[in-house]
């Protein structure tokens, strides 16, 4: 199975190779260091590496902090992290700079695979929550690499996915030495596609772990006073096509109740910036851009965060914040950093991809979801006319986080059993 597998990827190279040259017009990044994906090197890298591999920008997010303690404790390991995206790639280098080495993840081609082990000669590997490639995994099996699958989450759909094709998935699964899984819900679903139960352990998520330095939350406060004076700011976060109009809509209701509101949005992908800014104009809103270094006037009702990594901090200078991606049926994105930094958190329906969290979060009274769009703006109405509601929102939400933390340091002592054997 596995051969034929192989055998569909390497047809598929030219519509992959087109795929991106596509996405590369609107965000040129994914035209550079293309040869990485085929692990074609221009230069030689260190060997005997601890690799970790975390697929774009919330996986590396939840990925730094265990990073950290590792190099805390072995400060001579020669640490790798592997990215999938640009952006990811991007927090990689901002957080990270030099103290590690990067590139992209190559391809699950076997001649991909083998100049990637070549050259880096890793001698542990660790993967972010549900990449199960099979080649890439056989080939660490092959060289006795050891093999961990870190915050391990598997949705429903994904498992009955998986369990169609056990020939191909089993082998790979058989070369893992750890599931370590958010939940038990996540445990159950990784056995039931092949994991060996002995080897599945639940160590919780270390997105609970989250690490929000106090200058970032000073910085976002400064700007609230600095560039927000005198107004309410809603920043809607990680927003996806489709789901800013819903904003915007929202918003031109909302400001015939409160005057001062101002809607500060943060698009996922950054090569939807200017799509979002010619959204704003054609609806006549007034639009200040982040990398204009503006302050907003009385006229402007849109301040566009057109940057990369400003996230938390944005978070900080903000009222009330809606993690997006969930409004429209995305799967959502990551609510603790908002909870983590002391902002009153609200979310949409489509929570799939966290369905945990946000159950946990409902439970404890520590955020808002918003079933549609009545409901968007009566929650933020009244979020506005209750400053005692926001109080208590953030209050319990970072009690939730609190809760939920020590994952990093049970996957950390793991991990580092092994770097000493």
């Amino acid at each position: 199975m596995r051969y034929f597998y192989s055998s569909l990827f390497y047809l598929a190279i030219p519509f992959i190779l087109l795929r991106l040259l596509w996405r590369g017009i609107k965000a040129p990044s994914y035209r550079h260091r293309w040869r990485e994906r085929f692990a074609l090197y221009g230069k030689r890298y260190p060997q005997n590496i601890i690799w970790f591999h975390a697929v774009s920008v919330g996986e590396s997010e939840a990925l730094f902090p265990l990073v950290k303690q590792i190099q805390q404790l072995h400060p001579d390991a020669k640490i790798l992290i592997t990215t999938t995206t640009p952006t990811g790639s991007a927090r990689v280098k901002a957080v990270m700079q030099e103290s590690v080495i990067h590139v992209y993840l190559p391809y699950d081609l076997p001649d991909a695979i083998y100049r990637f082990m070549r050259c880096f000669k890793p001698k542990m590997a660790v993967i972010m929550e549900t990449e199960i490639w099979p080649n890439l995994f056989m080939a660490c099996g092959k060289r006795g690499v050891p093999l961990y699958i870190i915050n391990a989450r598997l949705s429903e759909k994904s498992s009955r996915g998986y369990q169609k094709i056990p020939s191909l998935l089993q082998p790979a699964l058989a070369q893992v030495r750890l599931v370590a899984t958010q939940t038990e819900d996540d445990a159950k679903r990784f056995i039931s596609i092949g994991a060996d139960s002995d080897k599945v352990k639940i160590l919780g998520n270390i997105k609970f772990d989250i690490e929000v330095p106090k200058e970032i939350i000073e910085q976002g406060m400064q700007i609230k006073i600095d560039l927000f004076a005198g107004r309410f700011v809603w920043l809607i976060a990680s927003t996806h096509k489709d789901e800013e109009s819903i904003f915007l809509a929202a918003y031109q209701e909302l400001k015939k109740n409160i005057p001062e509101l101002l809607l500060v949005l943060v698009p996922r992908h950054p090569e939807r910036f200017s799509e979002v800014k010619k959204l704003c104009e054609q609806q006549q809103l007034g639009v200040v851009l982040r990398t204009a270094k503006e302050k907003v006037s009385l006229e402007t009702d849109v301040y566009l965060a057109d940057t990369l990594g400003e996230l938390k901090m944005l978070y900080a200078s903000a009222d009330v914040a809606f993690v997006g991606g969930s409004m429209v049926p995305n799967g959502g994105h990551n609510i603790l950093e908002a909870a983590a930094v002391g902002v009153p958190v609200m979310f949409g329906p489509y929570m799939t991809n966290f369905k945990d969290i946000a159950q946990g979060v409902l439970a404890a009274k520590a955020a808002l979801q918003c079933q549609g769009n009545e409901s968007l703006m009566l929650n933020l109405l009244m979020l506005y006319n209750q400053p005692s509601c926001r109080l208590a929102l953030v209050a319990n939400a970072k009690s939730f986080v609190i809760q939920n933390q020590g994952a990093t340091d049970k996957i950390c002592k793991t991990l580092c059993l092994t770097m000493v054997e």
